[in-house]
């Protein structure tokens, strides 16, 4: 297992080791042991989530507010995606800044994703599915969603001829709109 920083603080890529023969692969994608290891505490995951999605649809930027922040472990099932993470944590030297990268089901790297950072991907192949481990419970009270587009971090999107949005989605606060994390 291979472990590299973002150039956020406390973000990591996680890239498993993996075994090809004929059969096909196998790797190992979750060890409590050494994920707590990696990132220097105990994480517990309480809730695994998995979403499908088309060509062109962008989700987020999500996050929840404590005492329901969830910290995220996310993995590309299948397709492509262009991920991204923006440090919301006032007291961080990378405050609003933002990292992205692409995601593929053939590499099989994964992103943690501390508590106090938006997240949100675009989908670049035709389908994608992903999932993700949360160390909180989804609790809508608690969601906050960034626009996408807020000009304060401006992320540069993979361009597309039209992003798909939900309507929730679309309904995002600008970053000074948004309550953010000390």
């Amino acid at each position: 297992m291979s472990i590299k920083n973002f150039k956020l603080n406390d973000a990591l890529l996680i890239e498993s080791e993996l075994y090809v023969d004929k059969r096909g692969y196998f790797f190992e994608s979750y060890n409590a042991n050494k994920f707590s290891k990696i990132v220097g505490k105990d994480i517990t995951f309480v809730q695994e989530n998995n979403s499908k999605s088309k060509k062109n649809v962008l989700r987020g930027l999500h996050y929840q507010l404590n005492p329901k922040a969830q910290g995220k472990l996310i993995k590309v099932i299948s397709g492509d995606i262009y991920d991204v993470i923006v440090d919301i944590r006032r007291s961080s030297s990378t405050f609003l800044q933002w990292e992205g990268i692409k995601l593929s089901s053939i590499e099989k790297k994964q992103i943690w994703i501390p508590s106090g950072f938006a997240h949100g991907f675009l989908t670049l192949s035709d389908f994608a599915e992903v999932s993700y481990k949360v160390t909180e419970y989804y609790d809508p009270r608690s969601e906050a969603i960034i626009r996408y587009d807020d000009p304060k971090i401006s992320i540069d999107w993979p361009k597309s001829s039209e992003y798909i949005l939900s309507d929730k989605d679309k309904e995002g606060k600008l970053i000074e709109d948004n309550v953010l994390f000390e």
